[in-house]
């Protein structure tokens, strides 16, 4: 059985420098279960070339004597050959159009699709996933929008020593500048116009706690949604202390009928049933971290309708800026009208004239949705999706893909990211075809 593995070279865009298998673990790949591992050369990626060859790899553009090549994200129509299975993030199972291009061609060639997003285990909790370090890297250029934000508003503030996380060398570095800035917010305290500090968190998966790490870097004191709303009426906050509060879905959504009482397992199973409260909690928030995955079918936390409420000529909300993790174009926070990549990350929505402009000067919030947050701590995601992936390649890389799809021995989990199996879409999969 080939047991050749390929790994591409990232050519997304400038910014993607991850991997999907670090040297060391091509190394051990090879020592233990005999995978030998080819990689398309690269000038980007975080590891060199001669990391890999150093390991036992072969370094050739040409990756066809491969029987499965992993990737991170995704990859033009022309790498795609007949009977070879890719393994990568997709970005098809909500039908993204933008993407059906590429699903069409790997139907035509009747290759295999296994999306890594689609791994996952019994309770559907995903197994192979960077979510942890979008929400460091996320939290890390927030902190950097918001002093920039401040800054043109001309309110000094210990924010704006603060850089995006690509700039720092390595993840401590940006840990130990946070820490830095919140020693200054404990011993100076914040200016008037910002106490209190409220950072709000929506969700509480990996990407939150992720994001959440780098928040408690400052000097933090967790309140509760129920507290927060009650913020408005207390006159002493502390300038020493930023607060932190996390809404889990019973905080976000209410019944549309009062007489029903929320379930978490009915608003999964009936969103149509709820509707969203969130509003009531925006206007005591300086900085939203959104981290919730969302479908169509989901309310919004955040409407431009509510904004251009909230933006009035004339007042100045404390809402500074939104930190959309997440990314869904027009989704929970529908005034993300673009994805962005770290070059030019950030733009501020007019909630008045319903347009956004690059930068972070003018009316309304600051949005930052870069598209691949984790490419910007490429060293140390790599290494941690690595050390998850290497358990699963030994069996991607023996399997027959020439067998009828139930006879395909892989391990359940895996096997439920089978998206596409020899051209066609795999019967959980089947719904895409309407996209298509």
């Amino acid at each position: 059985m080939n047991r050749v593995i390929g790994i591409r070279g990232e050519d997304i865009n400038r910014w993607e420098r991850r991997v999907p298998l670090v040297p060391e673990h091509v190394k051990e790949l090879k020592g233990k279960y005999s995978v030998e591992t080819l990689l398309e050369p690269s000038r980007i990626r975080v590891f060199t070339d001669e990391d890999y060859t150093n390991a036992g790899a072969k370094i050739q553009k040409d990756l066809s004597p491969c029987s499965t090549v992993f990737g991170i994200k995704e990859m033009p129509l022309d790498v795609f050959k007949k009977g070879t299975t890719y393994v990568f993030f997709a970005h098809v199972i909500k039908g993204q159009a933008h993407n059906m291009p590429m699903l069409r061609r790997i139907l035509e060639v009747r290759a295999n699709l296994i999306d890594y997003e689609k791994i996952v285990d019994k309770r559907e909790r995903r197994l192979i996933f960077f979510g942890k370090y979008a929400g460091l890297a996320g939290m890390i250029d927030t902190l950097w929008a918001l002093g920039k934000r401040l800054q043109w508003e001309k309110i000094p503030n210990p924010f704006r020593k603060v850089r995006q996380a690509y700039r720092y060398e390595t993840l401590q570095e940006a840990e130990e500048a946070i820490e830095v800035v919140g020693s200054k917010i404990k011993a100076d305290g914040l200016p008037d116009s910002l106490v209190p500090f409220v950072c709000g968190f929506a969700g509480y998966g990996h990407v939150s706690r992720g994001a959440q790490e780098i928040f408690s870097l400052l000097p933090t004191q967790e309140i509760t949604p129920q507290e927060l709303l009650a913020f408005g009426k207390q006159s002493k906050h502390s300038k020493n202390r930023v607060y932190k509060v996390v809404f889990k879905e019973e905080h976000m959504v209410e019944p549309i009928y009062p007489r029903h009482s929320f379930e978490l397992q009915d608003y999964y199973d009936h969103p149509e049933k709820y509707r969203s409260k969130f509003s009531s909690y925006v206007p005591h928030l300086t900085v939203l971290m959104n981290c919730i995955y969302w479908e169509k079918r989901y309310p919004r936390l955040i409407t431009k309708k509510y904004l251009k409420r909230l933006f009035v000529p004339g007042a100045r909300p404390s809402l500074r800026v939104i930190g959309d993790i997440s990314c869904d174009i027009g989704g929970a926070i529908e005034c993300t009208l673009k994805a962005t990549d770290p070059g030019n990350p950030i733009y501020v929505y007019d909630p008045l004239k319903d347009n956004i402009a690059d930068g972070y000067q003018g009316r309304g919030p600051v949005i930052l949705a870069v598209y691949n947050l984790p490419c910007e701590l490429p060293r140390e995601s790599s290494a941690y999706f690595s050390n998850v992936l290497k358990k699963y390649v030994p069996e991607m890389a023996r399997a027959d893909y020439a067998v009828p799809f139930d006879r395909l021995k892989l391990p359940e989990s895996i096997k439920n990211g089978v998206i596409v199996y020899q051209g066609e879409l795999t019967p959980a999969y089947r719904y895409i075809e309407k996209f298509l």
